[in-house]
């Protein structure tokens, strides 16, 4: 798995299909990109395709001189619908890279569809830890993360704040496999209780019922998009904000804060990239 920015990688691709002769016959690239358009975890996806668009304005709609084509697919959060969509692109709409991709298990599908065809995949977010190992594939690159970096970050803050024993919840697939065992990696005391929940879930009453069972002193999760919401503010209602103290990564952000507002406040996240952050390129993209 290779990182890049991603100008650096819409550039130097671009400037590849430049030096091929099919490419400088279409006079343009063409780009398949699959995420997730609808359902409650579309939110995510529709961020992703505004940000896309964003920068292609930016960017004055071509990469190195050529027109930019862009191809959207909806994943529907199911691997065999992110394979489907993949080869449609493929063999339908000859793209000559796809990107895009939020969950893990659909990434696990996508990428090997996409190399073994002999094109790019770039992923935007999801980073599951096989590509970086037993599926690494030198066609793949990421302008994103692998998946336990950050939670490594708060499994080590959690771990000097001196935190002995804590309840972990994470939705019950790659990426939230991921999550935990990167969690686990920095944080060396007590897992009261590790709860995977149904990818999709928005009623988490049940287990919000155990966790106050077991009276840990904090609570990890990992829930992002619709499903964050709704943690959010069943975890709020239900008198935990106060009692357990929270902390999560890629839960509370840019999209779950103005839909919780209060239920967010008194958590903490660790994240690599905030809407906040003071530097030109970020602003301009704000």
């Amino acid at each position: 798995m290779r990182h890049k920015t991603p100008s650096t990688v819409a550039i130097g691709f671009a400037a590849a299909l430049l030096a091929s002769g099919p490419a400088l016959a279409q006079q343009k690239v063409k780009i398949g990109f699959i995420t997730t358009l609808s359902g409650p975890q579309g939110v995510v996806g529709e961020y992703m395709r505004n940000s896309v668009e964003l920068a292609l304005d930016h960017l004055g709609r071509k990469m190195a001189g050529l027109d930019v084509e862009m191809i959207y697919g909806d994943d529907q959060v199911k691997p065999d619908v992110g394979k489907q969509v993949a080869d449609e692109m493929l063999k339908k709409h000859q793209v000559d890279f796809v990107a895009g991709i939020i969950w893990s298990n659909v990434m696990l599908a996508v990428a090997p569809t996409v190399t073994g065809a002999g094109k790019f995949m770039i992923g935007t977010n999801a980073g599951p830890h096989e590509l970086a190992g037993k599926m690494c594939n030198e066609m793949f690159f990421t302008t994103s993360w692998q998946n336990d970096d950050t939670p490594e970050a708060m499994g080590k803050v959690m771990q000097d704040q001196g935190i002995t024993d804590v309840y972990v919840m994470a939705p019950n697939y790659a990426a939230g496999k991921d999550m935990v065992n990167g969690f686990k990696r920095s944080y060396k005391g007590r897992i009261v209780d590790e709860v995977y929940t149904r990818l999709g879930q928005t009623d988490y009453q049940a287990e919000l019922s155990q966790l106050r069972s077991k009276n840990p002193k904090a609570v990890f999760v990992f829930y992002p998009g619709g499903m964050g919401i709704s943690f959010l503010r069943q975890y709020s209602e239900a008198g935990l904000r106060g009692q357990f103290p929270l902390y999560s990564v890629y839960t509370v952000d840019e999209i779950s804060i103005p839909a919780v507002k209060h239920a967010a406040l008194g958590q903490y996240e660790t994240r690599y990239w905030s809407p906040d952050l003071k530097n030109p390129a970020n602003q301009k993209y704000v």
